[in-house]
């Protein structure tokens, strides 16, 4: 029958107090109804009805689970050792694998932050990053071969990278644990700006600058060390269009800076040991993503007598300091 209220719609008619006796003991006059019957007279929210009734108090929200949980499961809680002062019962250790859990996922949260964190840093020093153009370098370094040229710049870049290992590796010769993640995020920092310098000078010793102006080149630099290869130059909206080089490079980020902080855990081992590993964990990094870089420039080499005239590279307003700049420190 279409005029009738639908069933969902219908609402509960309250009962009065006659009604509710009916069909049982009504309670003797002068006393007060007990406590279902009471609760039955109680006026209800709209909302009462979808959401039942409610657990009693003092119940732990998951107790009422534990009976559907599977017997190797309910075995398993059962078999962990107790603790003083817990209550006997399965209850009490799901709670604490329930706090266990939270433990943990706060530790990712707190992780992920923390690399987030490093990644805007290398983001934010990146386009800071001072690079000599091909004129530059052929003038400070007359009469080497491209080769020559980019062993030299590689060289240079090992050595700085391993003195910034040696260096946290040093200070953390008497180990503060508050202080281990700043070390660790100071020294990925650190070594990132070396490694996009050496990045962006092989490209001008190969002659495969990126198109744009320090923008473009900033992230087409950047997108080269967290994949770790050489710039396309010829396809160059795969990092000149600003959304589609944004939405993956901040993600491909994240993980080279998670592998480089797993790698560098060992540079925090006190008494100086970490000092010694850092630095020759940081040489070899650098020279196996150099040789990663060049292997694929290699194959798109332009040759410097086919170059056209470059202009002169933008320099920052703002350059970092301590990075190699002079001939001698890159001998």
């Amino acid at each position: 029958m279409a005029d009738e209220t639908p069933i969902r719609k219908r609402r509960f008619r309250l009962q009065k107090a006659s009604e509710a006796h009916q069909g049982g003991t009504a309670p003797a006059d002068g006393s007060t109804p007990s406590g279902g019957h009471s609760a039955a007279l109680l006026p209800r929210r709209a909302g009462d009805v979808e959401r039942g009734p409610e657990a009693p108090s003092g119940v732990f929200p998951h107790e009422a689970a534990l009976e559907t949980l599977p017997r190797e499961t309910q075995q398993a809680l059962e078999a962990l050792p107790a603790e003083a002062g817990d209550e006997p019962g399965t209850a009490t250790r799901f709670r604490r694998l329930a706090a266990v859990r939270q433990g943990v996922i706060r530790s990712g949260e707190g992780a992920k932050a923390a690399v987030g964190y490093v990644a805007d840093r290398v983001i934010e020093n990146a386009p800071r990053v001072p690079v000599r153009d091909l004129a530059t370098l052929r003038a400070q370094f007359p009469g080497l071969s491209p080769e020559q040229l980019a062993d030299k710049l590689v060289a240079g870049a090992a050595n700085a990278t391993a003195t910034v290992g040696a260096g946290v590796g040093a200070v953390a010769m008497l180990p503060v644990p508050p202080a281990m993640p700043a070390e660790l995020a100071a020294e990925i920092t650190g070594v990132a700006a070396i490694e996009l310098k050496l990045i962006a000078e092989l490209h001008e010793v190969y002659g495969l600058r990126p198109e744009g102006g320090l923008k473009d080149r900033t992230t087409a630099y950047l997108t080269a060390w967290s994949e770790e290869r050489g710039v396309q130059v010829t396809k160059p909206g795969t990092y000149k269009n600003a959304v589609m080089a944004s939405r993956g490079l901040k993600h491909e980020l994240r993980q080279q800076i998670m592998k480089r902080m797993i790698r560098n855990l060992p540079n925090l081992m006190p008494f100086m040991v970490g000092a010694a590993v850092g630095a020759v964990m940081n040489r070899r990094d650098t020279r196996h993503l150099a040789d990663r870089v060049r292997k694929d420039l290699r194959a798109r080499q332009t040759h410097w007598d086919a170059l056209p005239s470059l202009p002169p590279l933008e320099q920052p307003a703002q350059p970092l300091e301590g990075l190699p700049k002079r001939p001698e420190l890159e001998s």
